[in-house]
């Protein structure tokens, strides 16, 4: 993988006054008897980039959906910027920007119309919208195929498509479910990139969920390790590693904690991408 460590570096020293981006507590949410997400604590500061790995089946999306409102838990709390999601999703979803493991792309639409589909979904203000579209395209690098129809991107584009999507409300919490899966090496170098930089200038937080070990090791400042519901341990990349010995891998901590086996690189385009994204959904 080849984003650039300075960037990284840069990157963890942002730091902000005013609350942790986001503060989870005894988070719990059940499908029937199985407990899916059982008891987790997990903390973001702002201006972080935090990994949440685990197995498919380890409760990561869920966790997610939880934590943007989507579900609604049996147990616990989540408070995103001091906001009390339960208590004020509305409130907690305008400081939140989430790209799904599923596509949110509609292959239908233009990059531009896609964007601006969003930014109605998000409430932005009518007056600011072009503005704010034109903005999420171009921290995208998609201004010069924006009205292009989104069934021509290559899965690289559509990711960043989606990010767009994300960005368009301004949120100070980025949430990224498998955000390169389906990507070819490339591709996702570039996707991380464009995260890198965002939170470089804007000091924004990200939690992100991917089955690349190296990815996590290189981008993440903290990753939290999740096997059947519950989060196993939660360290520095280089911390964890040093328990298991000088020449250990994330993968190898990774292994010790969940016993899971990682997924494969896989390279499309859209259609491919959403293939590969409906199959992750539904194990994930």
């Amino acid at each position: 993988m080849s984003v650039d460590h300075s960037v990284s570096l840069a990157a963890s020293t942002v730091s902000a006054d005013g609350p942790p981006a986001l503060v989870v507590r005894g988070l719990t949410y059940r499908f029937g008897e199985h407990a899916a997400v059982d008891s987790v604590d997990l903390d973001l500061g702002a201006g972080e980039i935090v990994g949440l790995l685990g197995p498919n089946g380890a409760g990561k999306t869920t966790a997610i959906r939880v934590i943007v409102t989507l579900l609604r838990p049996a147990a616990g709390s989540v408070l995103v910027f001091g906001v009390d999601a339960a208590r004020a999703p509305l409130r907690a979803r305008r400081l939140i920007g989430y790209v799904p493991q599923m596509l949110s792309a509609d292959a239908g639409l233009t990059g531009r119309e896609n964007v601006a589909l969003f930014a109605g979904l998000f409430d932005v203000p009518r007056r600011q919208r072009r503005a704010r579209v034109d903005d999420a395209l171009a921290a995208m690098g998609l201004t010069d195929v924006a009205d292009r129809m989104a069934r021509t991107y290559s899965g690289g584009m559509v990711r960043r498509l989606e990010l767009a999507q994300a960005l368009v409300n301004q949120p100070r919490l980025l949430i990224l479910d498998e955000p390169t899966v389906g990507l070819d090496p490339i591709a996702r170098d570039s996707v991380w990139e464009h995260v890198q930089r965002l939170r470089v200038e804007h000091g924004m937080a990200v939690l992100l969920t991917t089955h690349y070990m190296e990815e996590a090791d290189v981008l993440c400042d903290r990753v939290a390790l999740m096997h059947a519901g519950r989060v196993r341990t939660t360290g520095v990349p280089g911390e964890l590693k040093a328990t298991l010995g000088p020449q250990a891998s994330l993968e190898d901590v990774f292994r010790h904690h969940t016993g899971g086996a990682l997924e494969s690189d896989r390279k499309g385009d859209f259609r491919d991408v959403q293939h590969t994204r409906r199959v992750a959904g539904r194990a994930g």
